[in-house]
């Protein structure tokens, strides 16, 4: 407190700063309020994507065993050594609340089912097909999980801002004020008293 200039200039300075943090705390507390709803929102789903991707991919272990079980061991590298399908995968950007996380766009073209008939069963063609849906739900799980932990960091670091501005900040401020405000009414009385008094010696001079 010593080292503040108390005059008005720094009065009307403190008041706008005091208006300016207060603006901010607002911004950033529902901004923090909007991620924090999100990032409930965007955790359901992630449960519910992850839950449907571990039952796929049981169901596709399961129908797979039975079929590597009924086909022939020396037949099975002969199956798997060639694919007629290609995937590709571009990844983007989203803003999501200010918050920038990547977005994966899945592509997948061809022929599952580019090996023969024979000596296969159609548990095999089951097992690739839950495979090849579930790429895809694994995928968008990826970029689930990179989005709620890029909004956890981000709310954090909002709540770290507007706790600095509520209870640093602004209490600050608001104690300066009304320490430049006691000061300059102190030094009006003061002022006021010696005009006083100087009148008094003018008019007991009369």
């Amino acid at each position: 407190m010593q080292k503040i200039n108390v005059n008005r200039m720094e009065l009307a300075s403190k008041k706008k700063l005091l208006s300016v943090a207060k603006r901010g705390h607002k911004l950033l507390k529902d901004k923090q309020d909007a991620l924090i709803k999100l990032f409930i929102e965007n955790v359901h789903k992630l449960r519910k994507l992850r839950e449907e991707v571990e039952n796929d991919l049981k169901n596709a272990y399961s129908s797979f065993l039975i079929a590597r079980s009924i086909i022939d061991s020396s037949y099975n590298n002969v199956i798997f050594s060639t694919t007629g399908v290609t995937i590709e995968l571009i990844q983007e950007t989203q803003n999501n609340m200010g918050v920038k996380t990547p977005k994966y766009n899945f592509k997948q073209e061809g022929n599952l089912h580019s090996y023969g008939f024979v000596g296969t069963s159609g548990e095999l063609d089951v097992a690739l097909e839950i495979f090849s849906n579930v790429l895809e739900k694994m995928v968008k799980l990826t970029e689930l999980e990179k989005l709620v932990e890029i909004m956890a960091y981000e709310i954090e670091k909002t709540r770290r801002r507007v706790n600095a501005l509520e209870y640093r900040v602004i209490p600050q401020t608001e104690e300066i004020i009304k320490f430049i405000k006691m000061k300059l009414d102190e030094m009006e009385r003061s002022n006021l008293s010696r005009l006083l008094h100087i009148k008094d010696i003018i008019t007991k001079e009369e």
